[in-house]
């Protein structure tokens, strides 16, 4: 059975910035009406078998899920953060115990809620009729996910593989179409073929790390004395000149070559990763393959990101000029004639401070757009054209499951931020 995707980059494009556009007059409320319409766009847009899954989820439900995962968390970072300080400053005579175990303490949360945003969004999808859905298990998720990153940290990444691995078939095992479970088969060692490139590039800025630092410094001056090279910084900027002497500089034209191949290995191995492990997912009587590509989708990432952000970029430095040009470099520190005029015409300034705030909206408004239209979408596209279901004799012994209520919805991801929106 193949997998259809219909929809169309320019009309994602005007639904996009046409819900934009309301969330910015609304002060941001319509975020929720928002995130409901793109979804069903998107989940229209994909069709196995010629049906189009179907999104029911209710922008109500996300809004007041949102306002109870505020006040769990206000009551979290209120009073047990003042406790958590408490204990700092009487057992510890400082703060910076309770800044670590106030971070940590989010930690759990943030996995919680990503667990909790994943299962809404499943048990308000629909495919023929029939729900999915995903078993509770957001805390034994939240507890597994710190473990397997203590795991990862003290193993310096080499057991990563392994995390990805088993916290995605603790969710695949937890996740049901209809009374059908899935099984997420196959072994954690898999994973490392999707890792060559990252594990390459790594290796090569190691051996460039000690090339240029310790067999052929490019700075013999620096590791002969460090000590002394903030005081010689100091004073070769004042007589006008650099203050290290450098050997073969061109050696350095590798550092950004490295980063770049970083970046790129770290999505070829997240989206190999997930290709991998969906050819050895199955149900009863179903079973997945998925051709994606990794280069394909470092392409998408480079050519969406280098769109979007140019227009960021290009719009804070007009927006800041403007600024600078119309007030001066310092008027923003100055107390006095706050209500002179200034800016646009003899537009008192309050309201010029509200038109720049409105262009500067605007421009993240296009920002976030552009990024629906550029990444978003073709990465949608390309993972619905490259996934097929070989097998699809189990499908008719399939019935419905019931529905799943949810008292906060997305509300824990919609409040820590952590870009649930597709």
């Amino acid at each position: 059975m193949q997998v259809e995707f219909v929809g169309r980059r320019w009309s994602l494009f005007w639904l996009a910035l046409k819900t934009g556009f309301f969330t910015i007059l609304t002060l941001g409320f319509y975020r929720f009406w928002m995130k409901t319409r793109l979804r069903r766009w998107y989940w229209s847009a994909m069709r196995p078998g010629g049906h189009p899954l179907e999104y029911v989820g209710d922008p109500l439900e996300k809004l007041l899920g949102f306002f109870i995962a505020v006040v769990v968390l206000t009551f979290y970072i209120g009073i047990v953060n003042l406790l958590l300080m408490f204990v700092s400053f009487s057992v510890f005579n400082s703060s910076w115990v309770g800044y670590i175990a106030s971070f940590g303490g989010v930690i759990p949360i943030w996995f919680y809620a990503r667990y909790r945003a994943r299962r809404y969004v499943l048990a308000r999808t629909r495919w023929r009729g029939v729900r999915f859905g995903l078993e509770k298990g957001a805390w034994g998720y939240a507890v597994r996910a710190l473990v397997h990153w203590a795991v990862t940290i003290l193993t310096l990444g080499v057991l990563w593989p392994r995390m990805t691995f088993l916290l995605e078939k603790y969710r695949t095992d937890r996740t049901f179409f209809g009374s059908s479970r899935l099984v997420q088969g196959g072994r954690w060692p898999m994973l490392y073929r999707a890792a060559v490139p990252l594990v390459t590039v790594v290796v090569g800025g190691v051996a460039l790390a000690l090339w240029i630092l310790v067999i052929d410094p490019i700075s013999p001056d620096l590791l002969a004395n460090p000590g002394a090279m903030p005081s010689r910084f100091v004073t070769a900027l004042q007589l006008g000149r650099w203050p290290l002497a450098w050997q073969n500089p061109e050696r350095l034209w590798a550092i950004p070559v490295i980063l770049a191949g970083l970046v790129y290995g770290a999505i070829h191995y997240r989206w190999v990763a997930k290709r991998i492990m969906a050819n050895h997912k199955a149900a009863y009587g179903v079973t997945f393959a998925s051709r994606l590509q990794g280069p394909r989708i470092a392409m998408i990432y480079t050519f969406g990101m280098f769109i979007s952000y140019a227009v960021l970029v290009i719009g804070i430095s007009i927006l800041v000029l403007l600024s600078i040009s119309m007030y001066g470099p310092l008027a923003w520190l100055e107390a006095t004639n706050s209500a002179g005029l200034g800016g646009f015409g003899d537009l008192p300034r309050w309201l010029s401070f509200g038109i720049l705030g409105v262009i500067y909206l605007s421009v993240f408004l296009l920002w976030g757009v552009l990024h629906n239209t550029f990444v978003t979408f073709p990465i949608m596209r390309h993972m619905a054209r490259t996934t097929t279901l070989p097998t699809t004799a189990g499908l008719h012994a399939i019935s419905q499951r019931d529905r799943d209520a949810f008292a906060e919805a997305e509300g824990f991801a919609e409040a820590l931020d952590l870009g649930a929106a597709i």
